[in-house]
């Protein structure tokens, strides 16, 4: 019976020194560490975006600009009119700390030109998920809704000469020289001879893989006019921006008169920017030129991206 006593009384001499090296390892700062999850997460916040604010929209664009993406302003004689041009109208909106726009649109003798410019500024309400992240979403749902071709498309405009010339000897063009090779051309499009009566169907299958194959073709026409020429497809950019693309699509007014609108769009930390840029000529059958025109967003595009640089 008393062995029985003395081993409680072990048991609970133990227990009071454990609680004393507890106790004592609190005053003296091991214990901060103990939990070292909470203060750190508590430190480690998600940082927010660059940006606070955005630019006025409809001082964004210059008049050299505008001179250039709207030729017909030139043509305004009335001065109120010029006047009202330029400035613009500024796209309506509820929150300007977070969406402003401004649109313009001219119509000359020689075509209808449209002009807007979209800025949204992108805050991430969870702490776990910082702005520039949640911009980085936002952009990725915009260019899936772009519906921009397969990845081929844009991986010839960036991979070097040797990146696909291993594994596929009929994969798609990779560089300049791709057009030139012998096995290119003999996998692109058809002998222009002795070809059987699938000639038709190669052609067309020739015409689409230059649609979406390598960024300099052999200089021959696409098939359709709605089909941007080799190397003006929709696709990714990287020369502005976190990370940028352009689309480019042909429409029909009536039977007759097309039209055609350039978008792009690029992100730089927490903003998102997008242009959209369409013509359409005054003359039944014209079709606008493609690499006119995405040449004129890309260098609007290009300097609004400075100035939220600057």
């Amino acid at each position: 019976m008393q062995r029985r006593a003395y081993v409680p009384g072990v048991a609970a001499l133990l227990a009071a020194l454990v609680t004393g090296c507890t106790g004592s390892s609190g005053d003296g700062g091991p214990s901060d560490s103990s939990n070292p999850g909470s203060a750190g997460t508590a430190s480690q916040a998600a940082q927010p975006g660059r940006y606070a604010t955005l630019p006025e929209p409809c001082n964004a664009v210059g008049p050299g600009t505008l001179d250039e993406l709207l030729p017909g302003i030139r043509e305004m004689t009335d001065e109120a009119r010029r006047t009202k041009a330029y400035a613009g109208e500024a796209t309506l909106t509820y929150d300007t700390d977070r969406k402003v726009g401004c649109s313009w649109k001219v119509e000359s003798a020689e075509a209808t030109n449209r002009l807007v410019i979209d800025f949204e500024r992108v805050v991430s309400y969870d702490n776990a998920v910082s702005d520039d992240n949640q911009a980085e979403e936002l952009f990725a749902a915009k260019r899936t809704a772009a519906d921009l071709p397969e990845p081929p498309a844009t991986e010839s405009g960036s991979a070097g000469p040797d990146d696909d010339t291993g594994e596929d000897g009929d994969g798609p063009s990779t560089g300049p020289d791709a057009s030139s090779s012998p096995s290119a051309r003999s996998s692109a499009s058809p002998a222009p001879s002795g070809s059987s009566g699938s000639s038709g169907a190669d052609s067309a299958a020739a015409a689409k893989a230059s649609g979406s194959g390598s960024p300099s073709g052999d200089g021959s026409s696409p098939a359709s006019p709605s089909v941007p020429p080799t190397g003006l497809q929709p696709r990714l950019l990287d020369e502005f921006g976190d990370e940028a693309f352009i689309d480019d699509e042909l429409s029909s007014s009536g039977s007759t008169v097309k039209q055609r609108s350039v978008t792009v769009a690029f992100r730089t930390s927490n903003v998102i920017v997008t242009i959209e840029y369409a013509e359409q000529p005054a003359t039944v059958g014209t079709v606008p030129d493609s690499g006119e025109l995405q040449d004129r967003a890309r260098k609007l595009a290009s300097l609004l991206a400075d100035s939220l640089s600057g």
